[in-house]
């Protein structure tokens, strides 16, 4: 008969903090905020607002919908992020005329000026990569993220 194994051999065995792909990207995350933070506060905004502007330097006048499902974002979260971008003076929203139902967001002069003031955020050097190995990983991770959409959409149905 195999002894018991005790609580000390099951928590040697148990993965640690440092072991979680997930952590190491929710950590990651974190100090690519604290790395924008002082940069994106010259600008006034926020990450969230700049990912918004980045978005419709893409792609100007989306639908709310649209902006939200590209940035993954809730409509109950975006609309205090557009709010926030029109009275800075960067963006306006409107209904869109063939359709009341819809909020259409784009940018003003202002909104899109930004982008000059904006170039150098991207942080490839700051992470220590070599611009190759950084694009890769960026691909790596939206592959990632992209599986884990799948999969989420699959148990839910």
């Amino acid at each position: 008969m195999k002894p018991a194994k005790s609580t000390a051999d099951t928590l040697k065995k148990a993965p640690r903090l440092e072991d979680f792909l997930c952590f190491a990207i929710y950590s990651a995350n974190l100090a690519y905020g604290r790395a924008y933070k002082p940069i994106l506060h010259e600008l006034g905004l926020t990450y969230t607002q700049y990912i918004t502007i980045v978005a419709l330097w893409e792609h100007d006048s989306q639908t709310v919908g649209g902006l939200g499902e590209k940035l993954f974002l809730e409509s109950n979260t975006l609309t205090p992020i557009l709010k926030k971008l029109e009275q800075l003076g960067y963006l306006r929203r409107a209904r869109d005329p063939n359709d009341e139902r819809q909020v259409t967001v784009s940018l003003t002069e202002a909104g899109r000026r930004l982008r000059e003031k904006a170039l150098p955020l991207n942080l490839v050097k700051e992470s220590g990569l070599a611009p190759e190995e950084f694009a890769k990983m960026q691909k790596g991770i939206v592959a990632l993220r992209d599986n884990l959409i799948k999969a989420a959409q699959k148990q839910r149905g």
